[in-house]
């Protein structure tokens, strides 16, 4: 690695800063003798010191905010210490406590990360893109922080969010950090206790009509083709209207996708494998009930419907055993809220408000939660499905914890342990009698930087469900018997990067079988993709 920086400002660079890890020929060749102590210490060694300090923080908040301060300061040992870790330290960089810091983001600020574009600059957004220093930029986590995970319109609080996606990106699945940009499109926010807090970061305006930021969202889209023509955008925690719309907006021509309508669906898609090869079932054996009708139910609902259609059904047959139920109640017919992309599964029926009550008249096998109402699984809900099934699936998938439909333990305990169980959050096992349930965790962060690790080393000119579908079947074939005999549907979190190289590898293949690829195909997809893969670790300063 060359670098024409010297001195402090090669200390103040985290791509570059090995802070104790210079050595001697470097302090000397590159004016840091005496900048930095005389002690010259393994990455190993730094690590030790970052446990310990980390150790003397007293809450998973206080802890981001030191990780944070690392990133800022030394990149390397930053992704060293999270992929040292990650069943550790993955809760701590994103959900749950991404949830905490972002409603805390303006107060707990440290120093700007990313890109912030205001529709104020409008018709000046590519000058702005070009102000970021790296020029091949290969992703983009765009947010404008209208429904950050269930906590709703955070406006720049929603910020950590795209920061913490694409750290993921990185720990999880080893695409280098280089060419991740997380940005925020700052179109106001309807947040009244933000827009009189002082030390709020964005506009202090509402948002603007449904036209006007789209035109704007346009701008950004094909602003990023000519600047970054090898970037891939991905939207992240838009409203649910938004995130739906904006997708079918650009999907066909450009290289976009939503983590929140087509990750989420992934992991959930994962999940439901699993639980039906405990069942000795297919998924067009199944019926499925939502609980929430939004971007992230609908998204699942589609994902859903294209793999049953693999599997034999036709799209209407699919839609069939497809019910949703949100704050309204059930989706019928006779229902005037409705929205374009929710009437497909709309199906004859009367008007339903009590959940418990659809269940036991639609008898559904599974039901999903998407409604970030915590509890709404009582149980009453939990006995329905145990009355219409022996072994009912129950995904309460809703985030951040006290937002879960319910609980791990409440599962288990109100089906007398029937219940094939996994949430959005991670929740402890469960002990009934002598057997041991081991609740999962649906995760996006097991699908998108899979599928980012795969978009990255194929250069994919185009982002399909199938590449989620495949996805979603990868990381459901790594769960080992053994353990999906005691309820977990999903990989133990502590391999996570081996478990993403495998699926990236899958869905590499399918990008090239798709004719998407802008690359060579290789021989070997799984050794192309471990080529790819960032490891943290100093380079050499030439």
């Amino acid at each position: 690695m060359t670098t024409t920086k010297r001195g402090f400002d090669l200390l103040q660079d985290p791509a570059l800063n090995k802070s104790t890890a210079f050595t001697e020929a470097e302090k000397q060749n590159y004016g840091l003798v005496g900048l930095v102590p005389d002690a010259v210490e393994t990455i190993d060694r730094q690590l030790q010191r970052v446990l310990l300090q980390l150790s003397k923080q007293p809450t998973p908040l206080s802890q981001y905010i030191y990780l944070m301060n690392l990133l800022d300061h030394d990149e390397v040992l930053f992704y060293k210490t999270v992929m040292n870790d990650p069943a550790r330290f993955l809760p701590i960089i994103y959900d749950p406590t991404i949830g905490e810091a972002c409603l805390k983001f303006g107060h707990i600020f440290r120093q700007p990360r990313g890109l912030y574009l205001s529709i104020t600059r409008r018709g000046k957004v590519k000058e702005i893109l070009r102000n970021w220093p790296v020029k091949d930029v290969r992703f983009i986590c765009v947010t404008d922080g209208g429904r950050i995970l269930g906590l709703g319109d955070l406006g720049a609080n929603g910020m950590g969010i795209p920061i913490g996606k694409l750290q993921l990106y990185t720990a999880a699945a080893g695409v280098p950090p280089q060419h991740l940009l997380p940005m925020y499109l700052d179109a106001g926010t309807n947040n009244e206790p933000y827009l009189e807090d002082p030390l709020y970061l964005g506009l202090r305006q509402k948002r603007p009509p449904t036209a006007e930021l789209y035109s704007f969202v346009d701008e950004f889209v094909e602003a990023v083709q000519e600047v970054f023509p090898s970037c891939c955008i991905h939207f992240e925690d838009w409203t649910g209207v938004d995130a739906v719309h904006l997708l079918q907006r650009y999907r066909d021509k450009y290289c976009v996708y939503n983590d929140d309508v087509q990750g989420t669906a992934g992991i959930t898609l994962a999940g439901m494998i699993n639980a039906c090869k405990l069942k000795g079932t297919s998924l067009k054996d199944e019926s499925y009930l939502f609980l929430g009708a939004g971007s992230a139910g609908i998204g699942l609902a589609n994902l859903l419907c294209s793999a049953l259609v693999e599997q034999g059904l036709t799209l209407q047959q699919a839609q069939s055993r497809v019910h949703m139920f949100d704050i309204k109640g059930l989706l019928e017919p006779s229902r005037t809220d409705l929205v374009d992309f929710q009437k497909p599964y709309a199906h004859s029926h009367a008007p339903c408000t009590d959940f418990a009550a659809a269940i036991r008249d639609l008898k559904p096998t599974t039901i999903i939660g998407v409604s970030t109402i915590g509890g709404a699984f009582s149980r009453d809900v939990v006995s329905a499905m145990c009355e219409v099934n022996e072994r009912p699936i129950i995904l309460a998938l809703s985030n951040p914890t006290d937002h879960a439909e319910c609980t791990a333990e409440q599962a288990y305990n109100w089906s007398g342990g029937k219940a094939i169980f996994a949430a959005g959050v991670q929740f402890d096992p469960v002990k009934i009698g002598s057997t041991t349930y081991l609740p999962g965790q649906a995760n996006n962060f097991y699908i998108f930087p899979a599928v980012g690790m795969a978009i990255f080393a194929t250069r994919a000119t185009r982002v399909t469900d199938q590449m989620f579908i495949e996805a979603a079947s990868a990381v459901a074939d790594q769960v080992p018997a053994d353990l999906l005999k005691q309820g977990l549907l999903y990989p133990q979190q502590g391999n996570i990067l081996e478990t993403e190289i495998r699926t990236a590898a899958r869905v590499a293949k399918l990008v090239f079988d798709s004719g998407l690829a802008r690359v060579e195909r290789p021989k070997d997809y799984e050794a192309f993709i471990r080529q790819q893969v960032y490891t943290p670790t100093y380079k050499s300063l030439a």
